[in-house]
């Protein structure tokens, strides 16, 4: 695990774009893995300014999945994650929706949902680097703490404070979906790069879980320390816990040059 403490947020928005188009010019078919909410929004808003402005690579040939989506909300409704995800970057990327998959919120195949979306994203040939962000509890996606290391693509029921904390994008949270289909634990462990984005003091203790506490179902964003790959991108507030702080620094202003993006 690669841990990057950096001082502010926009420097931590600017390296993961860094790492994105660097994987883009390097395999023009890769396969991204988006999650929504606030965590990668600096990264994709950065990815956007340098795509407009001329200075990023072409998005033609590639492809993304996203981590969850709500049971039962209508096709094309902007609360889906879904359309979040086409709002917040693949749309200005140049994305066409058929290059942007989700799992499938139909109550109808609800049964199948987890199976057929796995087999999406094998078909594609797996996900080369997988954005992540993680929850106050140490959650990933919508894995709550409790949730089985090795769990797959499945239909989760959302907890009373998870449904308050999604209430904002509602008129109120009677009308937040009870379920989400969500990507499991051993889901996301299968794409070959993981990028982790954290800032603001209320990560920190989280972070510093996942990243130096024990491998357990009790935080379940700790899983990533069974992972070859794992980039962990963190502002000052979000780092402010770590024990091994001055150590991950120093190794990463000690990094070769060759191993930066863009060499």
């Amino acid at each position: 695990m690669e841990v990057v403490p950096l001082c502010h947020a926009d420097e931590v928005g600017a390296l993961a774009a860094d790492l994105v188009e660097d994987l883009v010019r390097r395999t023009p078919r890769a396969v991204l893995g988006l999650a929504t909410g606030s965590s990668p929004l600096r990264a994709y808003q950065e990815l956007i300014a340098r795509h407009r402005a001329g200075r990023g690579p072409s998005y033609d040939e590639v492809r993304a999945f996203t981590l969850d989506e709500y049971v039962g909300l209508p096709a094309g409704d902007p609360r889906s994650y879904r359309a979040t995800i086409a709002a917040e970057l693949t749309d200005d990327l140049g994305l066409p929706a058929e290059r942007v998959v989700g799992p499938d919120g139909d109550p109808a195949g609800l049964p199948s949902a987890g199976e057929r979306f796995e087999r999406q994203v094998r078909d594609a040939g797996g996900v080369d680097l997988q954005f992540l962000g993680i929850g106050t509890d140490g959650h990933l996606a919508f894995n709550e703490p409790g949730s089985s290391l090795s769990s797959r693509t499945r239909v989760k029921t959302l907890t009373r404070r998870t449904r308050e904390d999604n209430a904002r994008f509602f008129d109120s949270v009677d009308e937040v979906p009870r379920h989400v289909v969500t990507q499991g634990l051993g889901t996301i462990l299968e794409a070959r790069h993981l990028l982790l984005l954290a800032t603001g003091e209320a990560k920190a203790e989280a972070v510093a879980a996942a990243v130096e506490g024990p491998v357990s179902a009790s935080c379940p964003a700790s899983v990533l320390q069974l992972h070859p790959r794992v980039t962990v991108i963190l502002d000052a507030a979000a780092a402010s816990h770590l024990r091994a702080l001055d150590y991950y620094r120093e190794v990463y202003e000690g990094k070769p040059a060759w191993q930066r993006p863009g060499a």
